[in-house]
């Protein structure tokens, strides 16, 4: 969990005098006064299971993006993460709904976020660096192995060593009986410990644009043991549901959900280009 500088101040302060599990809880409780948290789990009460039933799309950032016909996906109800937006200009295709949780990407990104045509959901954490939209809500998010899937969003969400999971709760929460994911690689070419900060040095041979974490971009290693981990818990409170997650990723190497053929999914009519290739040029990055 992480915590403001002043309810850190608080903690340090109030600890010697109440104790450090007490402390905490006062440093909490003081965060959850706050106006824009307040305002967020109204937001997120509104949204808990506005879509019973249904099916939607949790599209990752992979290179193979590039081998995706997003024109199937326009009239489907999908999530979208980070920088997705630097495909925009190549798509007619928009999210019907974006998440951030990472601070390296909101610190870095925040105004072009904020300028994004649909709902955000970004991390409680980073409440200082982004301005609060009339159409953002704030996660209170989690990370570690101490947290877990939670279903009620209200009382938290679990990073899960990646912003696809936090995508999955969210999904899991409005209902959707169906999860499908797109662009979800779960490779990654890099050397150093998982969570690590990097200064990227050239293209990003990683996502589906060169300057998605080009020259200059501050970003942290993935960590892909742990992500595995997220995500064979999100199968299992899924399917303690009757509900399920299927990968339709083009090539991806993830091997925890069911593969599906991506264009199997959709109507025969609507395949009118079947392998229809996205070319993403080096745009200038945000």
């Amino acid at each position: 969990m992480r915590t403001t500088k002043a309810s850190q101040w608080l903690t340090k302060f109030s600890a010697p005098m109440v104790g450090k599990k007490r402390s905490l809880a006062l440093g909490r409780w003081m965060e959850h006064c706050d106006s824009r948290y307040i305002e967020s789990m109204r937001r997120l009460r509104a949204c808990q299971n506005r879509y019973a039933g249904k099916r939607c799309f949790v599209v990752g950032n992979g290179p193979s993006l590039k081998k995706t016909d997003f024109s199937l996906l326009e009239n489907e109800i999908t999530f979208a993460t980070n920088r997705i937006y630097l495909a925009f200009d190549q798509l007619k295709w928009r999210p019907s709904y974006y998440v951030c949780s990472n601070d390296l990407i909101v610190e870095q990104c925040a105004k072009d976020i904020e300028q994004l045509p649909m709902p955000k959901f970004i991390g409680w954490h980073n409440r200082e660096m982004i301005k609060f939209t009339d159409d953002m809500t704030y996660l209170w998010t989690r990370c570690g192995l101490r947290s877990w899937f939670f279903t009620d969003l209200t009382e938290g969400c679990w990073e899960g060593n990646t912003v696809t999971m936090v995508a999955i709760q969210l999904a899991y929460y409005m209902g959707f009986r169906e999860v499908v994911l797109v662009g979800v690689d779960h490779s990654y070419d890099f050397k150093g410990t998982p969570h690590a900060p990097q200064i990227s040095q050239g293209d990003d041979p990683n996502h589906f644009a060169p300057n998605y974490f080009g020259k200059g971009f501050k970003w942290h290693l993935p960590d892909l043991e742990g992500s595995e981990l997220s995500y064979r818990i999100a199968k299992h409170m899924f399917e303690l549901d009757g509900r399920r997650i299927v990968d339709a990723t083009i090539g991806g190497k993830l091997e925890v959900f069911p593969k599906v053929d991506y264009y199997s999914l959709f109507d025969a009519t609507r395949r009118e280009d079947l392998y229809r290739t996205i070319s993403f040029p080096n745009s200038a990055a945000a």
